[in-house]
């Protein structure tokens, strides 16, 4: 249970409801689906492409992640009600120092509106956010849907803060993430996503071994993934460190960039721009495909959150 939830079960004893005293798994963190979505070849057949030796960055670049946090609160009556605390930060390279470039942070409460309204006034810095009222009331289907409005409510600040941030600075900027989650950041020529999850394979069959079986410090040909056909996107595969021994996924990223000309001429030095952001390696269960920049972020927002 998180301390910082404790003035929520408060208010929602007061207010006649039942605090849980442990949180609800299905509420924890964002979770993809796995499944295939075929993409197009730029240029096929399907094949490894050695990048060449990593290569900073000269000049500034900044790193864009987010994180959330949600717990189980309690019910009123058998109307489930989530606390959910969501953080997004640009964190700014300049002269090899990173500093922080733009924060943003939003405290929720989910729930039924009648559950809602029990609470009378919320607690100082949190805001209500209503759950579908065309869906009949349901304990653990409301848990699930409270998580998909907590997954909309970091993007949206994901989003505001890489607004914010562009508003001053036309450094890189890179995304802990799919830049499909603004058409603003598919068409912005300095911003590149990095894409951990493999949830969504975009080749099946001898391509996806060749998909899989990328060697480190190789990147694969340049693919149109089918779903980004309203906000195309370029994207290519990029193994960071080496698998032999472990896991197929191991130290393999997916990168996407805005569909120009631009992205596949530079998709090589792109690739070991993102190399040389390997190290120094995080001390975190995904260093093998967690660039250090965005390790940063994240350790940011997890101080920040005390």
């Amino acid at each position: 249970m998180n301390i910082q939830f404790s003035r929520l079960r408060r208010r929602l004893a007061l207010a006649g409801g039942r605090p849980a005293s442990s949180s609800a798994e299905s509420v924890h963190g964002r979770r993809d689906d796995a499944e295939y979505r075929p993409a197009v070849l730029l240029d096929p057949p399907l094949r490894h492409v050695a990048v060449g030796a990593p290569e900073r960055w000269n000049e500034d670049v900044a790193f864009l992640d987010g994180t959330q946090h949600a717990e189980l609160i309690g019910y009123v009556g058998t109307l489930a009600v989530i606390g959910a605390v969501v953080r997004a930060a640009v964190r700014l390279r300049h002269e090899r120092k990173l500093g922080l470039a733009v924060e943003r942070c939003r405290r929720l409460v989910v729930a039924r509106r009648e559950a809602l309204a029990a609470f009378g006034d919320l607690p100082t810095g949190y805001e209500p956010v209503v759950m579908d009222e065309a869906v009949e009331p349901h304990p653990i289907r409301d848990a699930q849907s409270a998580r998909g409005l907590v997954d909309r409510a970091r993007a949206g600040l994901e989003i505001d803060v890489a607004r914010a941030f562009r508003a001053g600075h036309a450094s890189w900027l890179i995304v802990d993430g799919s830049l499909s989650a603004s058409p603003d950041w598919t068409a912005d020529a300095r911003m590149i996503g990095v894409v951990k999850s493999h949830a969504m394979l975009p080749f099946t069959g001898d391509e996806l071994e060749t998909y899989l079986t990328l060697p480190q410090g190789h990147r694969t040909s340049l693919f149109r993934p089918e779903s980004r056909r309203v906000t195309p996107l370029y994207s290519w595969a990029l193994r960071l460190h080496e698998f032999a021994g472990r896991d197929l996924f191991h130290g393999l990223v997916r990168v996407e960039a805005p569909a120009t000309e631009a992205t596949c001429a530079g998709a090589d030095t792109i690739s070991r721009y993102l190399l040389a952001e390997r190290a120094p390696l995080s001390n975190d269960p995904r260093a093998d495909r967690l660039l250090y920049g965005i390790h940063d972020v994240e350790r940011y927002l997890g101080v920040s959150r005390a």
